[in-house]
């Protein structure tokens, strides 16, 4: 189960992103995106390469990750592909806003 919050995606992420838009998971996320030019972005929306500090509602986990290109993940360097669950939850995200995700092991969870 997906909440509806509008997300916001930058052109520039969103070409990038392209050969990925098949993908399952990401390419509902990005069909329901507002696409902004790369430089009027608001600041406190999650882009590519953003640092997020987020809390999972459902284990009260508080967690910092860098949202990166697939290539460029490094879970213990705190670097979340945006293929994981937690990198497409958190994508165009704005800061306050909260998603109800479904992660692989079936169960909804509210980051």
């Amino acid at each position: 189960m997906k909440q509806e919050n509008a997300i916001i995606i930058t052109d520039l992420d969103l070409a990038r992103l392209g050969h990925l838009a098949d993908d399952p998971t990401l390419a509902p996320e990005l069909d329901r995106a507002d696409v902004v030019p790369f430089d009027t972005v608001p600041p406190n929306v999650v882009t590519m390469n953003s640092r997020v500090v987020f809390k999972d509602q459902t284990t009260g986990e508080i967690r910092t990750v860098t949202i990166v290109y697939p290539q460029d993940a490094d879970p213990s360097g705190g670097k979340v592909s945006v293929m994981a669950p937690v990198g497409s939850a958190l994508l165009g995200l704005s800061v306050g806003q909260s998603i109800e995700w479904c992660f692989p092991d079936g169960r909804p969870r509210t980051l």
